[in-house]
């Protein structure tokens, strides 16, 4: 089991960081330790002084394809829910300035927890998902689906050109504008289409 992460993946978050915008969807992993059991707190790790919150829908994909068409790709995922990509971002800011990769600004352990998992069929409009974060009780994050650089289809047809999409495997498909510093001490709260899929205590 992998987890697949997408990188500015919608414009307004693009913006709020100052990046380039990409031409096609850029991606990079996290490995299996990265998630976090419900129920368990965030730690906040020692190596780092300034721990992001990204809030992102994650999908799951449910059947193994490699270089998978894009108007095949609905057919490889049918389950949905949010998920916090935490991130360093001063140890990504480090990595930037060096060239070096971001592993140790996005894949330490617990910095992947995901909510409960819906299934895409039952959902009101799976071309429309509305999706959230409150941080301590107020909206830190809101999102939508339609207002993705890259769509669900297009990212799948992507990644698989290059990775092969097994069952079980996680995609986070990019963060919204609105990403912030969490705190020792925090409650976060994930919000799928209004209704709460998943909590975490920042300790």
């Amino acid at each position: 089991m992998k987890i697949i992460c997408v990188g500015r993946n919608y414009l307004a978050h693009v913006k709020e960081l100052d990046n380039d915008l990409p031409s096609e969807p850029m991606f990079f992993m996290k490995p299996e330790t990265a998630l976090l059991p419900e129920g368990k707190p965030f730690l906040y790790p020692d190596f780092s002084k300034e721990i992001h919150y990204e809030t992102e829908l994650v999908l799951r994909i449910c059947k193994t394809g490699k270089n998978i068409a894009e108007n095949d790709a609905p057919y490889y995922y049918n389950a949905i829910t949010v998920g916090i990509d935490f991130t360093a971002r001063d140890l990504q800011s480090q990595c930037k300035a060096k060239g070096h990769p971001w592993e140790v600004a996005k894949a330490f352990d617990g910095s992947a927890p995901v909510g409960k998992f819906q299934e895409i069929s039952k959902l009101k409009n799976p071309g429309d998902i509305t999706f959230g974060m409150k941080r301590n009780g107020e909206w830190a994050q809101q999102g939508c689906s339609r207002d993705m650089i890259f769509s669900f289809d297009k990212i799948i047809a992507h990644v698989s050109r290059f990775v092969t999409l097994q069952d079980g495997d996680l995609i986070f498909t990019g963060t919204p504008q609105g990403v912030g510093e969490v705190c020792v001490g925090d409650v976060l709260e994930l919000f799928l289409e209004g209704k709460m899929v998943f909590s975490v205590v920042v300790k």
